[in-house]
């Protein structure tokens, strides 16, 4: 493997007999770059922090018609089953 200043560079040999240490760099932080014969294969990059979800945060913004549940007229729902 060598290191350069933005990724490490490793063969597609190299990354298969070393996933788990590759797979522990780039949760820290690091890129790998993995290559075949010289050029690029795959690139794996560090996931990005997970975003928490804010509930309630559309409330208000979207309307549901008073007739939302009632039954489907027979021409949508032909044509929803395969009935054309």
């Amino acid at each position: 493997m060598s290191a350069s200043c933005t990724a490490i560079t490793v063969s597609s040999g190299q990354a298969k007999a070393s996933v788990s240490q590759l797979a522990h760099q780039s949760s820290t932080g690091q890129t790998i770059l993995i290559t075949k014969n010289g050029w690029a294969l795959a690139q794996r990059v560090p996931a990005g922090k997970p975003h928490r979800r804010r509930i309630g945060l559309m409330r208000g913004k979207l309307l549901v018609p008073d007739d939302f549940s009632a039954p489907l007229p027979d021409d949508p729902l032909d044509a929803f089953e395969g009935a054309f």
